[in-house]
């Protein structure tokens, strides 16, 4: 259209002011520097050209530079091509107010209002986008430390357990070579089947396998203990209480904590396990008479077994302050409709 015009600019003049407004939007798409407020400004001055040699709606050709300027990354740059655009009106309607209509003029106000106004808004919209972007990355490696947590937990709870147990199993087997021979190989192959029961619990943790059956935990933690010469008992006096899946896995995997660190820390002779329902709550605590908790502060057992606790609205606490044995009490709230009649 602007080519075939009769304008008073030459039919090369038009070529040219045309290439040259091509050429600045292609140079200010693919910059966001001083090198994008270069190619607007002179973007503004063609369009300015235009306007006043072809048509003065010409101007609406500056919504395309307003907007890439939106996307600078400095603001001076940004309020540097307000004021192109601003001066690109003015220039405009001073050489062409002569010849405007009343309509035109009416137009022309708002027009100029909304390409200023346009910078801005983009310039926010894309800060937006950006905060979004980086908010979508922290998550991202919030989750990613979380499952990296998980697995560490994980790693602890299971393959720690089936450690100390081949570890147990490997004392007892050291202590028999002399005293008792006969009973080595029977030792030496519990040995082997733990090993096993290790690997498959990695193939577990590969396959993301996680619930964990609470009955059979009791069971194997008792045969665990009982093989470490500490008399165990179990009193379930909740057997009708069924728990979601997530409740019984985190308390099998707490009472398997528990477990390993009475074998590592406690010395004790006698284990006591108690399962009862008392005021809407789910309690389970496991008593020993061994030398209690010795040690400062909170290990990396203990916080795993009060953020599992903590996960399903319940809590874990530890009475272990005098030498009269260790306390553990798991308790989480019994779901509507499982509390058993009174």
């Amino acid at each position: 259209m602007v080519l075939w015009s009769n304008s008073e600019l030459p039919f090369l003049a038009k070529i040219a002011v045309l290439g040259l407004y091509l050429g600045a939007f292609y140079f200010a798409l693919w910059h966001q520097d001083w090198k994008l407020l270069l190619a607007s400004l002179v973007g503004f001055v063609v369009i300015s050209i235009l306007g006043i040699y072809e048509d003065i709606f010409m101007l609406i050709f500056g919504f395309t530079f307003a907007d890439l300027l939106g996307r600078a990354k400095s603001k001076w740059h940004i309020a540097s091509g307000m004021l192109g655009i601003a001066v690109m009106f003015l220039i405009v309607i001073r050489m062409t107010k002569d010849s405007l209509f009343p309509i035109e003029s009416q137009v022309l106000a708002p027009m100029m209002i909304i390409q200023l106004v346009f910078p801005v808004l983009i310039y926010y919209v894309e800060k937006s986008k950006n905060l979004q972007s980086e908010l979508a990355d922290v998550n991202t490696q919030l989750v990613q430390q979380e499952e990296r947590q998980r697995i560490a937990r994980d790693l602890h709870d299971t393959i720690g357990h089936t450690l100390t147990m081949i570890k147990v199993k490997t004392e007892l087997t050291t202590k028999l070579i002399d005293r008792d021979p006969t009973s080595v190989k029977q030792e030496l192959n519990d040995i082997l089947a733990t090993t096993r029961t290790a690997l498959k619990q990695v193939r577990e943790l590969v396959s993301d396998m996680n619930f964990v059956s609470l009955h059979t935990e009791l069971l194997h933690c008792q045969q665990l203990l009982q093989s470490a010469n500490i008399t165990t008992t179990i009193n379930n006096q909740c057997p009708k209480i069924v728990l979601s899946s997530v409740e019984e896995t985190m308390l099998a995997l707490c009472v398997r904590e528990a477990t390993t660190n009475m074998l590592k820390h406690s010395k004790a002779k006698n284990c006591h396990i108690t399962i009862q329902c008392q005021n809407g709550q789910y309690r389970l605590t496991i008593k020993d008479d061994g030398i209690g908790i010795q040690q400062k502060g909170l290990g990396n057992g203990i916080n795993s077994m009060k953020e599992r606790m903590y996960a399903l609205q319940g809590d874990a606490m530890f009475d272990g302050n005098t030498p009269t044995g260790t306390r553990v009490l798991f308790s989480i709230p019994i779901q509507d409709g499982k509390e058993p009649p009174t």
